[in-house]
């Protein structure tokens, strides 16, 4: 072994001493005033951690509720869609024998009222 050198494995304790920062006893009152810290700390960190996990769960429930929200009115689209479909077509049929759009008078360019409207019963 060297002279004045630690065995290796061994732990060096010196104190370093930084300007302004002295190392001064510790008194009971210090000791107390620590601990009281710690604990409000301690408490501090938790309510945090409560607040962060109750925004999370009022986030995930917004969320669901916008999913299901979401696949209502996608199921209502589908339905709106398919009864356009099925009105298009009843139309499409309706205009075949219309007998408002197949009188040939109705063809002279006369203000008159909606064609459609006119089929409808009153």
């Amino acid at each position: 072994m060297s002279q004045g050198l630690p065995a290796a494995g061994s732990v060096l304790h010196r104190s370093v001493s930084v300007p302004g920062n002295q190392a001064r006893p510790q008194s009971p009152e210090d000791d107390d005033r620590k601990v009281r810290r710690r604990e409000k700390n301690r408490v501090a960190a938790q309510r945090s951690r409560k607040k962060q996990t109750q925004k999370a769960d009022k986030l995930h429930e917004e969320y669901e509720c916008l999913e299901q929200e979401n696949t209502v009115l996608r199921r209502e689209i589908g339905k709106l869609t398919e009864e356009l479909k099925h009105l298009s077509e009843a139309l499409k049929e309706h205009e075949k024998v219309c007998p408002l759009l197949l009188c040939p008078l109705n063809f002279v360019p006369l203000p008159r009222p909606d064609p459609v409207a006119g089929c409808l019963p009153r």
